[in-house]
């Protein structure tokens, strides 16, 4: 029997776990000097109260800023910052999510060293110092050796003091090699809007303030760029200004969240939306909406893409395509938005330049509010095609392989082999948190704190018109044995003295972090935004707000664009698939999911019981494809059919979607983990299976939508989890009939 004692201890320890929807047998025992009652609680504790620190979610890229709240230790929720101009108090379901991320029973709780063979999975438990000494070691050698540039890191995206920090030691030391890598990414997008506007950052799309939204596959109110914000930006848009309501129109093949919430849906043909953006522009300027001298020059270079030849081939009616133009140069302000869609085909940054000339033809939209607003431009990215990697990899260049936050053999298209080029590399170390499939590989593994435990900083990429920078602050005390991943380099740095001309100074990443703040301080105290007279009321001030940030006008200078400079980028044609359309009839979309990402969530139970919001489907891989199309092949809701692409093929069941054009089946991104802990693992297939490696030829990005396929049904057993159109009562008497002679007998 469980007596009072033993209760409250494992509810005292077990609580924290339990709120984050683990069983409490799946976490490791505590310290027994934990155990003791909060008698004497530490200063900022005080039992049955919460404190609230401010922080920021890494559950994405956008930098959305939030506040933990912590009661006696332990994190029990998680909420946007309502003072932050990125979240303004909202959070999607990744960030309520973080806290699986905390507590999860799959975490890497110790440094591991391998002892078998490389991916089967054998490792030893050693100590951090032994493992910082394998590492030190194996860099001091390397660099004894003249094989400095050996030494490979690849991370996923990341911005602040601590990209500084790495970038600095991976100088010091003596290499080149620092990159990043994420599979939905936007460097297209940079690319596009560099040639357009002639800059090298992501623009605010002031989608709040406009009144007519043309967006191109642009699924923004889940997964593009940063939700959270546009979000709040479209109800805005949509109910914010009394008696003015923005219009939505949504240009895409498959029926997106964003989409179903639009005005309208134009479904074009995949691969020509950069067709109809174009057939869009020859309208404006052959209509005289466009009133720029070089007006003739613009008919000229867009004469190939009138409405009547341009509607043949994206299946969009002419009427519809010179309607979409006439309403988008008459409304004021209008924006033009290009999405992962239309920037994941071969032609990708051909598609996006021809979608950003509309903000300029229609009335130079840029620098205005409603518009695109220019931010400050920023470092040039980092970012690797993998397949650049590989083939370092496969020449034998790379000695050291470091990797930080980044699965790529999970997230890379099949036809790269991943695995088998990593085991050419003599020594690899990951800094994860979890044990996934590129983890497995890894020789030595360092864990990692999460986000919740760590400190940081984020330079918010987009931001909103003005620089946003956002403070992570550790809400709770590490969990397991785990190390901030700078402070790990840190502390390499500190061991290979010999290597590096300068003395470290910190001891560890949250001093550098504060010194470095401290510098911002001291350059910019004299600002008149800057009220605080020493530099602890600043550091303080920072901690509780969450951030620093400067509110200012959001207008900019007008751009002027030159039809013979943009041209060249224009696209010739639709984009290009493999695969035979007789033999593969179908066009295969893939979508980031909007839980999973690019696979980073699987492992977080709360996002798998999450019913996708067009389909209501959990808990596996699906294949939405058109129930029209689908009855003349004899397929029926809940089947296994197979994929086959010239270059893979999978296995998922079918879910009927109206949202779908005939021609086209959509899988989302996410699933088919073989390792990644029991919540990911053996669920669904990855449909990056199915992918041949192509990449934007000028930017290196993957091209995810760049195949063909061929469907056939098969007799495998399979199930579609769905949480909607459910009809059977199981015995519950939930709908109860009368007849009308019976209610009349019963009323009489």
């Amino acid at each position: 029997m469980l007596n009072r004692r033993d209760f409250l201890r494992v509810v005292g320890i077990g609580s924290a776990g339990a709120a984050a929807g683990f069983a409490l047998a799946e976490l490791n025992a505590p310290n027994p000097a934990r155990l003791i009652p909060y008698l004497i609680p530490p200063e900022d504790i005080i039992p049955g109260v919460a404190n609230w620190y401010a922080s920021v979610c890494r559950q994405c890229g956008a930098g959305c800023g939030i506040v933990v709240k912590v009661m006696e230790g332990r994190a029990k929720k998680i909420e946007g910052n309502p003072i932050h101009p990125i979240s303004k108090g909202g959070l999607c379901a990744r960030g309520q999510a973080g806290l699986q991320v905390l507590y999860n029973p799959g975490r890497i709780k110790n440094p591991l060293r391998r002892i078998g063979e490389r991916g089967k999975g054998e490792f030893q438990e050693i100590t951090w110092e032994e493992g910082l000494t394998i590492l030190s070691k194996n860099l001091k050698e390397l660099r004894d050796r003249g094989e400095g540039d050996g030494l490979y890191l690849l991370t996923s995206p990341i911005s602040g003091h601590l990209k500084l920090l790495l970038k600095n030691f991976m100088n010091a030391y003596g290499s080149s090699k620092y990159f990043a890598y994420e599979l939905i990414n936007y460097e297209n997008l940079r690319f596009a809007n560099n040639i357009t506007f002639g800059q090298n950052s992501l623009p605010h799309y002031d989608i709040e303030n406009t009144n007519l939204l043309l967006s191109f596959g642009a699924d923004f109110l889940t997964t593009w760029i940063s939700p959270v914000n546009y979000s709040y930006a479209y109800g805005h848009m949509r109910q914010g200004r009394p008696g003015l309501r923005g219009k939505v129109i949504q240009v895409e093949p498959r029926l997106s969240l964003t989409g179903a919430n639009a005005d309208e849906w134009v479904a074009v043909k995949p691969g020509t939306e950069g067709l109809l953006a174009l057939a869009i522009a020859y309208e404006i300027v052959e209509g005289g909406y466009y009133k720029g001298e070089d007006r003739g020059k613009w008919l000229a270079a867009l004469e190939r893409f009138t409405p009547r030849d341009v509607a043949k081939v994206t299946e969009v009616a002419e009427e519809r395509i010179i309607g979409i133009a006439r309403e988008f140069s008459k409304t004021k302000p209008s924006l033009a938005i290009g999405g992962e869609n239309v920037s994941s085909y071969e032609n990708g940054v051909s598609n996006l330049v021809a979608i950003n000339i509309l903000n300029y033809l229609a009335g130079n939209n840029i620098g205005i509010s409603g518009g695109i607003i220019p931010n400050r431009d920023i470092e040039k990215s980092s970012f690797i095609p993998v397949n650049s990697l590989m083939q370092d990899a496969s020449k034998g260049k790379i000695k050291t392989l470091i990797l930080y936050d980044t699965n790529p053999v999970f997230t890379t298209p099949g036809a790269v082999k991943v695995e088998g080029q990593l085991k050419n590399i003599p020594l690899i170390v990951s800094l994860s948190s979890f044990m996934d499939e590129t983890t497995l590989l890894s020789d030595l593994i360092l864990p990692t704190h999460t986000y919740l435990e760590d400190w940081g900083d984020n330079f918010t990429e987009p931001s909103v018109g003005y620089p946003v920078a956002t403070i992570m602050q550790p809400a709770v005390n590490p969990v397991f044995n785990t190390k901030s991943v700078g402070d790990i380099f840190i502390h390499l740095a500190r061991n290979l003295a010999g290597v590096f001309q300068k003395e470290i100074p910190w001891t560890d990443f949250g001093a550098y972090l504060q010194a470095s703040w401290k510098m911002v301080y001291n350059k910019h105290k004299d600002m008149k935004e800057i009220r605080e007279t020493t530099f602890e009321e600043f550091w303080n001030n920072l901690l509780s707000k969450g951030g620093w940030w400067k509110e200012e006008s959001q207008a900019g200078k007008k751009v002027y664009i030159s039809v013979n400079k943009i041209t060249p980028y224009l696209p010739k044609g639709p984009a290009s698939f493999d695969g035979d359309d007789k033999d593969y009839p179908f066009y295969l979309t893939l979508y980031p999911h909007s839980s999973y990402m690019d696979g980073r969530g699987a492992n977080l139970p709360w996002l798998q019981e999450l019913p996708d919001a067009m389909t209501s489907v959990v808990w596996g891989t699906w294949i939405e494809m058109n129930p029209e199309r689908a009855t003349t092949m004899g397929i029926k809701e809940g089947d296994v059919i197979e994929v086959e692409s010239p270059f893979g093929k999978i296995y998922a069941p079918v879910c009927l979607y109206a949202g779908q054009r005939p021609d086209t089946i959509s899988i989302p991104i996410g699933q088919g983990h073989k390792f990644y802990g029991k919540y990911a693992e053996g669920r669904g297939a990855n449909p990056l299976d199915l992918l041949p490696f192509k990449v934007d030829e000028r930017t290196g990005a993957v091209s995810h939508n760049s195949t063909k396929v061929k469907i056939t049904k098969t007799n495998s057993p399979g199930r579609l989890v769905k949480m909607a159109g459910w009809t059977k009562e199981l015995g519950r008497d939930i709908v109860q009939t009368i007849t009308p002679e019976e209610f009349q007998v019963k009323e009489g």
